[in-house]
């Protein structure tokens, strides 16, 4: 007989808020009339991507890495990573006084690279098409006797990112009334499954909803269908930060209970997206980060209009190059 998953709950994400608190900043919450009209709803864009190592992956990181005994540091920890939770996990490494060993794809961006290693990290790098970064990572933490820490599908990743919806239930309340609505990227979910914890218990009427490029849409397809499916193999989007093969054994269960659907996006929209956040909201979104803008500047689905609806961009870290290709492009 199969054991019953521990899941986190709501109490796990107030924990993880006292970890993390002197560590991650509260990031802020914007508005623009543009963005409004655009998505024809009244729209609040929390700014993560203004968030300590430029992403929300810091909180998850450090609420998992302060909970290792003393003992157990030596040695330190291993994470595979494209880059946000890895910057996440070097700078947590580092805080505590602990060595870290990222196992990253090769076509990693440079700027993600650069932060681990900025960090303090080591970096080692992989082919994301012919090996199994899991695979690497668990035979580098056996000879150093290091603890893996994975990317989402763990109890303390999932409560230490909820800790990103307990800001923006309580700042939304504060700007007047709560959401009716939240739109958040999606990858293997330990964000997105986090924040609808922290949302059920805050603000229990607000529906969740995941964002993913178009062939990577496995939360949406997984919701519909009432079990988990997964990509098709070798499917890329240029939305690097959340191309996970499927949702996680601890994330889909909470999923399936916390959220209300999902939306999917083109690589053109998303591109359109990190435009408009440069121009009208003034911050940088790296393409992963800005697919939940994406979705709801096309529009936002029929059963949203009129209401107030939160949306996560999740990170800011994108190469120069390729952020300058994507602002003077025109598609």
């Amino acid at each position: 007989m199969r054991q019953a998953l521990s899941l986190p709950t709501f109490d796990d994400v107030l924990s993880a808020e006292k970890r993390v608190a002197g560590v991650v900043r509260e990031t802020p919450v914007l508005t623009h009339p543009a963005l409004d009209a655009a998505a024809g709803a009244e729209i609040l864009v929390k700014a993560e991507c203004l968030q300590v190592t430029g992403s929300f992956k810091i909180r998850g990181a450090m609420n998992r890495l302060s909970q290792i005994p003393e003992a157990g540091r030596k040695a330190g920890v291993v994470a595979y990573s494209s880059g946000n939770h890895a910057q996440g996990v070097a700078r947590a490494a580092r805080l505590l006084g602990m060595p870290a060993l990222i196992v990253m794809p090769s076509d990693a961006p440079q700027v993600k690279v650069d932060g681990v290693l900025a960090d303090g990290g080591e970096v080692h790098l992989y082919d994301r098409n012919s090996e199994s970064r899991e695979a690497i990572s668990q035979d580098l933490a056996a000879a150093r006797g290091a603890i893996v820490v994975p990317s989402f599908d763990d109890f303390d990743i999932i409560a230490g990112q909820g800790t990103l919806g307990l800001e923006f239930a309580r700042q939304a309340a504060s700007m007047g009334a709560p959401l009716d609505h939240l739109v958040c990227c999606a990858g293997g979910g330990g964000l997105i499954t986090g924040v609808a914890l922290a949302f059920e218990g805050l603000s229990g009427d607000t529906k969740i909803w995941s964002t993913e490029p178009e062939g990577h849409d496995d939360w949406a397809r997984s919701l519909a269908a009432g079990d988990v499916i997964a990509n098709a193999p070798g499917t890329r989007s240029f939305c690097d930060a959340i191309l996970t093969p499927a949702p996680g054994e601890l994330t889909f269960p909470l999923g399936q209970r916390l959220l209300a659907g999902g939306l999917v996006v083109s690589d053109a929209e998303v591109r359109a997206a990190m435009r408009f956040a440069f121009r009208y909201l003034k911050i940088v979104a790296e393409p992963g980060g800005a697919a939940a803008l994406a979705s709801v500047l096309r529009g936002v689905p029929e059963g949203m209009r009129e209401g107030r609806v939160g949306v996560v961009v999740t990170g800011g870290n994108v190469d120069a190059a390729m952020f300058a290709d994507v602002i003077g492009r025109g598609d």
